[in-house]
């Protein structure tokens, strides 16, 4: 597909559709709801399978979707497919427990669905994000009205279409599409029990709001501006190649992206050389050729925001060290697309502006450091705490490191891996609430106890 060309129109859901939608899923609920752990799994199961042996087919539609590399998009895909198969495994285990009580009378506790949930997700991995969402919420028995970001509005749909064919009921996972408006109906609408949001920290305190007043849960999955702390006793090849995945996959494009590269001193003129010589052979490009590492942004006025970062970095003194240009690839037919180079800044500070806010762009900024008592401090000292990394050979430094770090997701000796067996989340403006794992279940039901007595009630009165 051309950049800049369009390649669908879609009506924004109104009240009416909003309506239409919950309703649809309130009625798939009842059904749904009904049906056995086991029973749940299958369908979920089957999905997985469509997913898998469509594999290629979805990361295309992804990548059209998106702008990202065709290699990630694949990528987004397996992971979205092993989500589906994790819960459905997790759908036939859910259970309650039994508390003996005295006197032979017991007490025991159900966990039951929600019901409507509402997904509303982000444009940088649409059809993984739709699908950590929409899983775990289903394996629990509940119905999921999903709204995509109007910007990626079209690999949700078939997502849609996956779980029909999987033998969902009509309507268990709906879609309807819009702005904040869209969103703003399914917030508010009285039937809806819960609402899950990845996105930026203002839209996310937003919805607390919205949510407040029905007081409905929210799992909000927000932004970050993650340390990723590179000690000199490292394994350099694998830092570099951990600090590239922290800041470029997607574009640069993620929000657990670690962007403040802190790099002990005596190390940090041999990380900085290796990290620019390897930025400046990322293939910029088509993103559907297979040996494209970086597609286009987003949008032309998300560009143009990196765009102004870059330039007021270097207006605060930090240095370019490669990249942060628009690109023009050679191919005519591109020349309109929105494309960047992958940025290194040098001689950062932690005042700077491009190290205290999310870029979400290919831009990574370097900064030094010389203790590690300096480094966690300086790493802490953010609203945000979605992830941060540490790079070492000591494996009782980096298990002390990451312990003092407040930051939900950690890493050592890896960047940007999430397993969808691990639970994803953030602390602070981040956000709260967890996606994958097991975790995601206490998020997508609620429990019920139930007291028996089996003798005679003894009253007080």
């Amino acid at each position: 597909t051309l950049p800049g060309r369009v390649i669908a129109r879609l009506q924004c859901s109104g009240q009416q559709e909003v309506e239409l939608a919950v309703q649809s899923a309130k009625a798939a609920f009842e059904a749904w709801s009904r049906l056995s752990g086991m029973e749940r799994a299958r369908v979920l199961l089957e999905a997985a399978r469509i997913i898998r042996e469509q594999r290629d087919e979805i990361a295309t539609l992804e990548t059209i979707n998106n702008g990202k590399s065709i290699f990630e998009a694949r990528v987004d895909i397996d992971i979205s497919w092993q989500c589906l198969e994790y819960y459905a495994g997790l759908a036939g285990s859910l259970a309650g427990e039994h508390i003996q009580l005295p006197g032979g009378s017991f007490g025991y506790t159900r966990r039951e669905p929600l019901g409507v949930c509402v997904g509303i997700g982000a444009w940088n991995y649409p059809f993984q994000i739709a699908c950590w969402k929409s899983a775990p919420a289903l394996a629990c028995g509940n119905a999921m009205v999903f709204k995509p970001s109007p910007f990626t509005p079209i690999s949700v749909v078939r997502l849609a279409e996956i779980f029909t064919e999987a033998g969902a009921p009509k309507g268990l996972f709906n879609v309807v599409q819009g702005g904040a408006a869209t969103g703003q109906f399914l917030c508010q609408h009285p039937d809806v029990a819960k609402i899950s949001f990845t996105g930026s920290v203002p839209t996310g305190s937003k919805i607390m709001e919205m949510a407040a007043k029905g007081i409905k849960p929210v799992t909000l999955e927000l932004g970050g501006k993650s340390p990723l702390i590179i000690f000199s006793d490292c394994s350099l090849e694998n830092a570099v190649n951990g600090a590239l995945m922290a800041n470029f996959l997607t574009q640069g494009e993620v929000c657990c992206n670690g962007t403040r590269v802190f790099v002990e001193r005596k190390i940090l003129d041999t990380f900085t050389k290796e990290v620019v010589k390897r930025t400046q052979k990322i293939k910029v490009g088509d993103p559907l050729q297979e040996d494209t590492r970086m597609g286009a942004l987003i949008n032309r006025p998300h560009l143009d925001r990196v765009q102004r970062f870059v330039k007021q970095a270097k207006e605060q003194g930090a240095q370019v060290l490669c990249g942060g240009d628009l690109y023009v690839p050679d191919d005519p037919k591109l020349k309109n697309g929105f494309y960047m180079q992958p940025c290194v800044l040098g001689n950062c500070t932690d005042d700077m502006t491009c190290v205290q806010e999310e870029i979400f762009g290919p831009v990574m900024s370097i900064l030094p450091f010389d203790t590690e008592e300096e480094v966690v401090k300086r790493a802490n000292d953010t609203k945000f705490g979605l992830a941060g990394g540490v790079f070492t050979r000591d494996i009782q430094k980096a298990h002390r490191v990451v312990a003092a770090l407040k930051a939900g997701m950690c890493f050592i000796n890896n960047y940007n891996v999430s397993p969808v067996e691990l639970p994803f989340g953030g602390y602070k403006a981040s956000g709260f609430g967890r996606e994958n794992g097991r975790a995601a279940i206490e998020y997508y039901s609620q429990l019920k106890t139930v007291c028996v007595e089996m003798g005679d009630v003894e009253s007080v009165f």
